[in-house]
């Protein structure tokens, strides 16, 4: 991504994070990519409990509402895509680990290991996972990765 890319992705996530707020959405990702003569800007949020189309439909209302209220896009034309956060993304923040409590998840930890376990608990600096049975506790600052693991059959209660 060029320095000016960069600067236009920064300049719409200042732009657009209060508005969001304001429908309790946190900004996950702001994403600008060439597609031919127009550009796609793609804004990805989220919110605990998980967001719905209502709340996607809100959103692009607000950012576009936001982005035309200012001259952050530029006079090159774009196409607006709001988002979820979606499964695939890794849980970077403590907020995404307490938005996936009850989830599997597995971790790459700094030192090459991983573990897979089922979020219990998470905090501002680490979050708990059922391992087996056990409980380990896990320092965000020992992370390198971490995914949500696609389970199918689960039924809502299984742990």
């Amino acid at each position: 991504m060029s320095s000016s890319q960069s600067a236009v992705v920064a300049a719409v996530e200042a732009e657009v994070t209060r508005p969001l707020a304001a429908l309790d959405l946190d900004v996950e990702a702001v994403e600008l990519t060439p597609a031919g003569r127009r550009r796609v800007l793609r804004i990805a949020v989220d919110k605990d409990g998980g967001v719905t189309l209502d709340d996607v439909a809100a959103a692009t209302k607000a950012v576009d509402a936001a982005l035309e209220d200012s001259d952050v896009m530029g006079e090159q034309p774009y196409t607006l895509e709001v988002t979820s956060r979606g499964v695939d993304r890794p849980l970077t923040l403590p907020r995404h680990w307490r938005r996936n409590r009850s989830r599997l998840v597995r971790v790459t930890l700094t030192d090459g290991s991983t573990v897979t376990g089922r979020v219990r608990d998470s905090g501002d600096d680490s979050a708990t996972l059922d391992v087996g049975g056990a409980e380990r506790t896990v320092p965000y600052a020992d992370v390198a990765k971490a995914l949500v693991q696609i389970e199918f059959n689960r039924k809502e209660g299984d742990d």
